[in-house]
């Protein structure tokens, strides 16, 4: 199966398997098209803290057109409010690599119930939301302390030299012992954990 073909039945499995949740008089359901994608990648490269962290439009549709990624909307109608990205692999399976407001729709809810969305979806499958936050992104900082995310280290200078990523997590628990959904069962505790 080629990577376009993967994309399209990935796209569509997350599309299937995921009813679009109402919230607030937006809908937050799976991406489904290149062109959604696409205008998540240009919201994304036209707002901070994407312009301070020097993210091209280019950069930005490659994290937002990942196949290994799931890539929630909300939507009002046709108009894309926010997105977010989530990473179910790797070292921190439940990372919650963006969440992105659009400019006009910030300061309404939208972000906090992409993440409410989000949190949900990874608890079915780890005991752990990640995420990491710019040094200098007072406003999203405040956000995720005000849900409940707490600090678990420092990478100075990791994206930009003149700026620090804040790893934060959100936890029910430790792997062992955690009974989540049933793609939690497949997984395997962390090696340090066993």
């Amino acid at each position: 199966m080629n990577g376009e073909t993967r994309r399209e039945a990935a796209q569509e499995a997350r599309a299937a398997m995921h009813d679009a949740a109402e919230v607030a008089g937006f809908a937050i359901r799976a991406a489904r098209s290149p062109g959604e994608l696409a205008e998540c990648a240009r919201m994304m490269a036209g707002s901070e803290p994407w312009l301070t962290l020097q993210r091209s439009p280019g950069v930005c549709l490659q994290l937002c057109s990942n196949p290994t990624k799931e890539v929630y909307l909300a939507a009002a109608g046709a108009r894309i409010l926010g997105f977010l990205i989530l990473d179910l692999t790797g070292p921190f399976p439940g990372y919650l690599q963006t969440v992105c407001v659009a400019p006009e729709a910030r300061g309404r809810g939208v972000g906090s119930q992409l993440i409410g969305f989000a949190e949900q979806r990874i608890f079915r499958d780890s005991p752990n939301v990640f995420l990491c936050v710019s040094s200098f992104n007072a406003a999203a900082r405040r956000l995720y302390q005000r849900l409940g995310y707490e600090t678990v280290g420092v990478l100075k200078g990791y994206l930009v030299a003149e700026h620090d990523e804040i790893l934060l997590r959100k936890s029910l628990g430790a792997w062992r012992g955690f009974r989540g959904g049933a793609a939690a069962a497949k997984l395997e505790p962390p090696a340090a954990e066993r």
